[in-house]
C-alpha cells in the first residue's frame, strides 16, 4: 500500500480547505475541533462518523488535516471537468442501487493508494445525528486491509439546514476525534458487528460531550 494520496490531490485539498472550508467552519460556524492529534498523518485510514448534513464530508476532511475520499454517485463522473476534479479530490463512483460490493471494491482501491476513506456508519443522514442502524461496510474494509478506524463525532451539523432554508444557518459546530480503533481480526460477522458497535459507542460517547 502507498502511504500518501497523490500530491496533486493533496495540493487541491489544501487549496479548497484554506480558501473555502476552514474560513466557513471557523468563522461562520464558530467551529471547535478536539482530538486532531489522534489522526495518523500518513498511511491508509478509515474515517468513520455520524452523519446529519451534506456539509459533513468537507468538514470532516478539514478537521482531520488530510484529504478524505468519499463515494459519489456515478452520474457526476460523466460531467466534463467536474469528473476530473472530483477524482483528484478523492471521490470514487458508485452506482445508485448497486450492491455494496461495488462500493467495497472502489474503497479498497482508494485505501491501496494511501487515502483516508470516509464512511458514515448509518449510510445516510439522520435527523438527530445519532447512528441507529450501523452498516458493517467500514468494519469489512478494515478487516480486509487491516487498516485502523478513526471515530469522529459531528455535533450541531443537523441544524445547518432546515426544510425551506435558502442559506446555511449560523449554528455552532463541534467536531471530536477519538483514538484509532484496531481493525477486526477476521471477516466473521460477529467480529464485524462487535467492531462496528465499538465505533458507534465511541462516536456516541464523543457526541454526548456536546459543545
Amino acid at each position: 500500500m502507498r502511504q500518501r494520496e497523490p500530491r496533486i490531490s493533496l495540493a487541491l485539498y489544501h487549496l479548497f480547505k484554506w480558501s473555502v472550508v476552514a474560513p466557513m467552519l471557523h468563522g461562520y460556524f464558530r467551529g471547535r475541533i478536539h482530538g486532531a492529534e489522534n489522526v495518523p498523518k500518513a498511511g491508509p485510514l478509515l474515517v468513520v462518523a455520524n452523519h446529519a448534513s451534506d456539509f459533513d464530508p468537507p468538514i470532516v476532511s478539514c478537521c482531520v488535516r488530510r484529504p478524505v475520499s468519499y463515494m459519489a454517485k456515478e452520474e457526476l463522473f460523466n460531467v466534463p471537468v467536474l469528473s476530473q476534479a472530483i477524482r483528484l479530490y478523492g471521490a470514487y463512483p458508485v452506482k445508485r442501487g448497486s450492491a455494496d460490493r461495488s462500493a467495497i471494491r472502489a474503497a479498497l482501491a482508494q485505501l491501496e493508494q494511501g487515502w483516508a476513506v470516509g464512511v458514515f456508519l448509518e449510510g445516510t443522514r439522520t435527523p438527530d445525528a445519532r447512528i441507529h442502524s450501523p452498516k458493517l461496510g467500514a468494519a469489512m474494509l478494515a478487516a480486509k486491509t487491516q487498516v485502523p478506524l478513526l471515530p469522529i463525532s459531528l455535533w450541531g451539523t443537523e441544524k445547518i439546514l432546515h426544510k425551506g432554508d435558502k442559506r446555511p444557518r449560523r449554528v455552532p459546530i463541534t467536531v471530536r476525534i477519538g483514538e484509532p480503533i484496531l481493525p477486526p481480526v477476521s471477516n466473521k460477522r460477529e467480529e464485524l458487528e462487535a467492531v462496528t458497535q465499538h465505533c458507534v459507542d465511541r462516536i456516541h460517547g464523543l457526541h454526548t460531550l456536546g459543545r
